[in-house]
């Protein structure tokens, strides 16, 4: 096969392996060093994707509304493409003059004139649309609570035995919220029964909003209230959190909002509701966000730059060229993609965009890009996939006249030459050489896929890219000690239980060092193929769970793909981190 080509198939299989990444049929691929672990809670090794009430429905939420766009996600074929969630924001709880009304156990009561049949039943609709179903809270007890001084379940304290009267939490909607002081008996439980009637009423999405520093016990109540609620819970923060406090976030939830709303509050409705949503000041800000935050993202935990505004066309405030600036900038970011616009009115090219699966799988490889330009109105991101692709935007964020905007490939990480590709229109750019460089519109981005060229480099793989295959038992879980923040478990103890790592491509046939990083307490044993037939076994010694070791061994390899497959069919083999091919 000509080199050319045979760089072209690698594409179309990474392409295609990604987007199965995008519509959940399997593991993500995720790739750098990543800080203290995230949450871990098994969630969200991959951003969430799905929709959230308050851009569009804003104050007034019912039961029909939430119905209707879950019904659109499915029926829009969105969710064919990963976007799972419909999440409820806030608004559809009960107030009087003193806050959110309560139950017998002081928690928050439904507000039945708008959801007539109940959170079970909505979740219950939701779930039947094939989607998952989010719900909002916020820190802290009711006013409510306290004056009626309700028992907490499964205990014999009550509200005021908990409550700190004061300080008032924030919250948007009801107010009235006090702080809880997480020092007194009953204080967990409060929290632990609030997330079980929540769990029992179907919820797999959780943001609890008004967060800030000073919130990090309640932060810590619920993390641990969701783990033991026997529901796996997504949970969230909201909103314009303190990067002081990033790892703290990362330590306990599985997003956090980096800055305030997106939403402009500037439409003709009450409260600046209606269209325009928002505008591209308010998208413009989150450039520079999504660059101090970089480094706390990883799967199990990611930054969140609120809502994606595409879906209603022009009437969301933004251009077309804004719009695909405002995706890309999410996708690099590998923030979450919760849209916030009317599922039931999607405009035809928002739509395209939407569905873009080339897109959709650079949010989804679980790698926040670096911002490596930043000159006026050019700027350029790049991250590198597990599969050593370079994905690199490129963005002219003027307002007014065309810009060059131009990178070296030294600038993001490599040097010689790269087959591109076009990543919004998936054309094949050819290979470049040095440096890639392109004129954009105001507004404008470009977004490319840069796979080196080389003869005989070194080749590393993460365990957990797409492009593998799993068998058995084998699967990903996260693991902050892991150089892409993953690892692959349970290979072994079974010929049914097996890792192929596929795709290691080298320039020339010959016998090449094998590299493998794993992670073992003791001593356990690879046995390795390649291409088919066996390649010998390699042992492992490690001290624990969490400390990477390696050891190599020697290789044949063909030019172009190989297959190298990890398995043990008597005893359970090490974890395995990476490979790396020299």
């Amino acid at each position: 096969m000509h080199p050319q080509w045979r760089y072209r198939a690698r594409r179309l299989l990474a392409w295609l392996a990604a987007v199965t990444v995008a519509v959940g049929l399997t593991t993500v691929v995720v790739a750098g060093a990543r800080p203290a672990a995230a949450s871990d809670n098994g969630l969200s090794i991959r951003p969430a994707m799905g929709w959230s009430s308050w851009s569009f429905v804003r104050r007034t939420p019912t039961e029909a509304v939430i119905k209707a766009q879950a019904d659109a996600m499915k029926n829009s074929g969105l969710s064919a493409h990963g976007f799972v969630y419909i999440n409820l924001d806030d608004f559809w709880m009960r107030c009087d003059s003193n806050g959110p009304m309560v139950d017998s156990f002081g928690r928050w009561v439904v507000d039945t004139a708008r959801f007539p049949s109940g959170m079970r039943a909505l979740a219950d609709y939701v779930h039947n649309d094939g989607l998952k179903f989010g719900l909002y809270v916020t820190p802290g007890i009711a006013q409510n609570a306290v004056m009626q001084n309700t028992v907490i379940a499964g205990t014999d304290r009550h509200a005021a035995d908990i409550a700190d009267t004061s300080k008032t939490e924030k919250n948007y909607n009801c107010r009235h919220m006090y702080y809880i002081d997480y020092s007194k008996a009953g204080a967990q439980e409060f929290i632990n029964s609030w997330a079980a009637q929540f769990a029992s009423w179907g919820v797999d999405y959780l943001k609890i909003d008004g967060v800030g520093s000073q919130d990090i016990p309640d932060v810590r109540a619920w993390a641990s209230a969701l783990r033991a609620s026997g529901r796996q819970i997504n949970y969230a923060l909201s909103n314009n959190l303190a990067i002081a406090d990033a790892s703290t976030w990362r330590q306990y939830a599985n997003s956090w909002r980096t800055q305030g709303d997106l939403e402009c509050y500037c439409g003709p409705g009450p409260n600046g509701s209606g269209y325009p949503i928002t505008d591209w000041s308010h998208v413009l800000t989150r450039f520079g966000s999504a660059a101090s935050w970089q480094p706390y993202a990883g799967p199990g935990g990611w930054n969140d730059l609120d809502s994606l505004e595409i879906g209603n066309g022009d009437r969301i405030g933004l251009t077309v060229d804004q719009r695909r600036s405002h995706f890309t900038l999410w996708a690099m970011a590998a923030s979450p993609l919760l849209l916030g616009t009317d599922l039931t009115h999607l405009d035809a090219t928002d739509t395209a965009m939407l569905t873009n699966d080339r897109l959709i799988a650079v949010d989804q490889d679980g790698v926040a890009a670096r911002r490596i330009v930043s000159s006026g109105g050019n700027q350029v991101w790049s991250k590198r996939e597990a599969n050593g692709d370079h994905v690199v935007a490129l963005f002219n964020t003027a307002t007014s006249g065309s810009s060059t905007v131009s990178v070296n490939w030294s600038q993001v990480g490599f040097s010689g030459s790269a087959q591109v590709t076009d990543l919004w229109s998936g054309a094949d750019r050819g290979v470049i050489t040095d440096t890639y460089s392109t004129t954009l519109r105001p507004g404008e981005a470009r977004l490319i896929r840069a796979t080196p060229v080389s003869g005989g480099g070194r080749v590393t793989i993460e365990a957990e890219a797409a492009g593998n295959t799993l068998a058995g038992a084998a699967a990903v879980a996260t693991c902050s000690t892991c150089s892409g923040g993953a690892k692959v478990r349970f290979i072994g103890k079974s010929a049914a239980n097996y890792e192929t790592v596929n795709n290691v491509a080298v320039g020339a046939a010959g016998s090449r060092t094998l590299t493998i990083t794993g992670e073992v307490s003791g001593t356990r044993t690879f046995f390795v193929s390649v291409n088919g037939a066996a390649a010998g076994q390699v042992a492992l010694t490690g001290a624990s769970w969490s400390t990477p070791v390696s050891a190599t061994t020697t290789v044949s390899l063909n030019a172009g793909d190989n297959t190298i497959r990890f398995f043990n069919d008597t005893g359970y083999a090490p974890d395995l981190d990476k490979i790396a091919i020299g």
